[in-house]
């Protein structure tokens, strides 16, 4: 059978079997971390430390005194910029003095102690994002043209450049639970947050933990639904 026949009813079933049950599992640790974060950027921390403040305290403890910490628009748009050296926050998390804002704010810096003590998976993270970009929307278009020129290398070509973002997101999540990690061990070694704030905490940085395991759930389901309609070919 070519590539072009029996193509559209396995699609179906594949895409029932493998990558619904994913993205229902996705919709369901978004709506987590959404709720987690809601329910603790509510009620202020009892130590009135706002997030700039944590994420100071967390490069402190670290030793790094060349990242600053800058606050940005959005919600939930917080991040570190390597190239810049610079923690972003959001205005929430900046001037929040909650217990998501701390976990949220020394997550960040977290990142930063990544980057200066060159943790080794987020050196691969940021190595093979290049070619992941670029794989995330060829990889589709060349298994697409595989299949109707009926021409097998350059499905497999795009099969291959598609798992790059699999294995991306595979990479990122040692990358975002350290992160985690890191903060939680200094907010509780410094006394940031005690009892139900550092619960709170870490609550919403386990919740936004979890979003990086479904993306990449989702991620490998489309890949083996096209290594499958490619075995059915």
């Amino acid at each position: 059978m070519g590539y072009g026949m029996g193509y559209g009813s396995f699609y179906d079933i594949y895409f029932l079997i493998l990558v619904v049950p994913a993205i229902l599992f996705s919709l369901v640790m978004s709506i987590w971390v959404k709720s987690a974060y809601r329910k603790n950027s509510k009620i202020s921390n009892a130590r009135g430390i706002t997030g700039a403040q944590a994420a100071e305290r967390v490069l402190r403890q670290y030793g790094i005194s060349d990242v600053r910490i800058e606050m940005t628009s959005g919600k939930l748009t917080d991040h570190y910029d390597p190239r810049g050296k610079v923690i972003r926050l959001s205005q929430g998390v900046f001037q929040g003095a909650t217990p998501a804002a701390v976990g949220i704010a020394a997550h960040e810096a977290g990142h930063a102690a990544q980057h200066a003590g060159h943790y080794a998976p987020i050196k691969v993270r940021n190595a093979i994002l290049p070619a992941c970009n670029i794989g995330s929307h060829l990889g589709p278009i060349l298994i697409f043209l595989g299949f109707m020129m009926g021409f097998g290398p350059l499905v497999t070509i795009g099969l291959g450049m598609f798992g790059l973002v699999a294995l991306f997101q595979l990479v990122t999540l040692p990358v975002e639970f350290n992160a985690s990690t890191r903060a939680l061990r200094v907010i509780e070694d410094t006394g940031m947050l005690e009892g139900g704030d550092y619960r709170g905490a870490r609550r919403v940085l386990q919740a936004a933990a979890m979003t990086y395991v479904a993306a990449l759930l989702v991620s490998i389901a489309n890949l083996l639904r096209l290594l499958l309609r490619v075995r059915r070919r």
